[in-house]
């Protein structure tokens, strides 16, 4: 089987260096941590319709942020990242989950309530990406968490896991008054979900709908039991692979979820620019679900200004988008109008504020997508970002 984009970890280390519910509930420690029955709740916003979703995936932010990273607008003034997206017209914040990652401080459970109450501070809405995995989740990696690592083979135990962890996150994100717009039960499951080392094929489609759908029954009994309409997002990387995919889960029984979610890098895909609105029309058409493409990107440079290795280089570019400010923004406008043509509602760019700092990443110091962010080698904000301008 073919493997498609984030291989990243294998791409960068070669470049760098029988159980009760309440049984399972302990043994896989799935409680959201220190909560504080004191917090004060936000204000919500009011909910407004979205035409079509503009996003940015700012799962990095704070890591950033405290690695010593000044973001500056587009007059080169500092400025809250959050704010300097939403000012520009992003209406849409992406939030990775990893379960219990020991190897990092973020992208854990409170570092999320922190970005989800950024995001909604700026009046924009939240697409929580659950991993469902200690560390990243890709075409090339489902990892079960180190918790639930014991009952890898017991398909009920395992989906009471999937159930109450996702729904005691979403219940106190709730209760704390974060509750994400947007759920995606598991990211770039391309490969079946919850496994341990090298991915098996082919999919298990018994257990794999079993685990999908126990997933996205936490997200419907909290949008019935709070009253918020919280839809569910599935996604997959690359729109080959979304044809495939969404044919055989939908004939297994998985069919309750709102979004269709793909990544699309034009280096890692069979369909070129211009030939890609077939298949976003054809996953429309067929399964009538909403459809956003969930990550993106496209360099500004090829230069690269610290250790670690640039994932998009020369082999990225597309004829006619040269890595310039001007091709980055050109690419992106290019896409979101090929999305918005073939019926799609929703462009989101992934990680535009990875900067390079001096914090390393698991292969290496700095950042592996400084060329391919939304801000220069000066942390001011490139021409790309006037993509969101769109939105407004």
């Amino acid at each position: 089987m073919k493997i498609y984009l984030l291989s990243l970890l294998l791409i960068l280390g070669t470049s760098c260096s029988s159980q009760n519910d309440e049984e399972i509930l302990e043994t896989t420690d799935d409680s959201p941590v220190n909560q504080n029955p004191d917090e004060e709740t936000p204000e919500e916003t009011p909910s407004e319709e979205v035409g079509f979703y503009y996003g940015a995936d700012l799962s990095y932010v704070n890591e950033m942020e405290d690695c010593g990273a000044a973001y500056k607008n587009s007059e080169g003034t500092n400025q809250d990242p959050y704010k300097i997206f939403e000012e520009a017209g992003a209406n849409l914040v992406r939030i990775r989950l990893w379960h219990s990652p020991d190897w990092t401080d973020y992208s854990n459970y409170e570092d999320v309530k922190k970005s989800i109450d950024r995001a909604r501070a700026e009046g924009m809405k939240v697409l929580l990406d659950f991993h469902y995995s200690d560390t990243w989740a890709d075409p090339a990696k489902q990892e079960i968490p180190a918790a639930w690592e014991a009952q890898i083979n017991n398909t009920e135990i395992l989906g009471d896991s999937v159930y109450n962890y996702t729904y005691k996150t979403l219940k106190d994100l709730s209760d704390s008054g974060l509750l994400p717009d947007i759920v995606q039960v598991g990211n770039e499951t391309n490969g079946m979900i919850l496994q341990k080392g090298e991915l098996q094929w082919p999919i298990d489609w018994e257990r794999n709908s079993s685990l999908f759908n126990k997933g996205i029954k936490a997200v419907r009994d909290i949008s019935e039991e709070t009253g918020e309409d919280v839809e569910v997002m599935l996604h997959i990387a690359q729109p080959e692979n979304g044809l495939w995919w969404f044919k055989d889960a939908t004939e297994n029984g998985v069919t309750d979820f709102d979004w269709i979610g793909l990544s699309y890098y034009p280096i890692w895909s069979d369909f070129k620019l211009d030939e890609v609105s077939s298949a976003f029309k054809t996953l429309i058409d067929t399964y009538g679900k909403k459809l956003m493409v969930v990550e993106t990107a496209y360099p500004f440079t090829m230069e690269n200004i610290d250790p670690a290795n640039n994932i998009l280089n020369n082999d990225a570019l597309i004829a006619g988008y040269p890595a310039t400010q001007q091709g980055q923004l050109d690419y992106l406008n290019k896409l979101q109008e090929t999305i918005e043509s073939a019926g799609g509602e929703g462009l989101i760019y992934w990680e535009p504020a990875w900067v390079s700092t001096s914090c390393s990443t698991l292969w290496a110091q700095g950042s592996h997508w400084d060329n391919a962010v939304l801000f220069d080698h000066e942390n001011k904000a490139t021409l790309g970002m006037q993509f969101y301008n769109a939105s407004k």
